[in-house]
């Protein structure tokens, strides 16, 4: 026997409560994937190497948990924007939100040029630098989510700020993987 449907013809509160156990159970899921993926790391990385410089190493875990559970934390976090179409306030938030943070990838990227290329800058400007490199590390896992929410944005404003702040994020991630992998490698020849 099911239960009557509400007379005002709202949704069955059941049916909120589902959507966001789904939601919850999806993001466990990939809590308990990377943190697995973190004890197997831990599991090869031990010896005088990693008891040397476990500082370093700890580094290493953090990033691996961080790429593992944003890569996986893709899918609940798809599936709540799904849910959440038909809320028009919660995507024009969202789509303000994501321009603002994501034009701090580009003017990360500016700073930590400048501070490599420029000598004699003032020490806000090397601090800036140095903390920027953590804004630029999950810049691709941004970019990821943001596209994804342009996918399933109702709406046209939503839709193309969304995909803005997935082409800042991109702009943001491939100046790192430049900055850190090209660049320091010609560099060296």
């Amino acid at each position: 026997m099911t239960s009557p449907a509400p007379a005002n013809g709202a949704a069955h509160p059941w049916k909120a409560i589902l959507k966001t156990g789904a939601v919850l159970a999806g993001y466990a899921a990939a809590f308990a994937v990377a943190s697995a993926a973190v004890y197997v790391r831990q599991l090869h990385t031990q010896g005088p190497d990693a008891q040397a410089s476990d500082d370093m190493y700890a580094f290493g875990d953090d990033i691996l948990f961080v790429q593992v559970f944003g890569g996986l934390g893709l899918f609940p976090t798809g599936l709540a924007l799904y849910f959440l179409r038909p809320v028009r306030a919660f995507w024009t938030i969202l789509a303000i939100a994501a321009l603002a943070f994501a034009a701090t990838g580009p003017l990360t990227s500016i700073v930590i040029a400048l501070a490599s290329g420029v000598p004699g800058l003032p020490p806000y400007w090397t601090a800036w630098a140095a903390l920027g490199v953590l804004r630029l590390l999950p810049a691709p896992l941004f970019a990821a989510a943001f596209l994804l929410g342009s996918c399933f944005a109702p709406s046209r404003f939503p839709r193309w700020a969304l995909l803005g702040a997935t082409v800042m994020e991109g702009v943001a991630a491939a100046y790192a993987l430049f900055h850190w992998f090209i660049a320091s490698r010609l560099a060296s020849l």
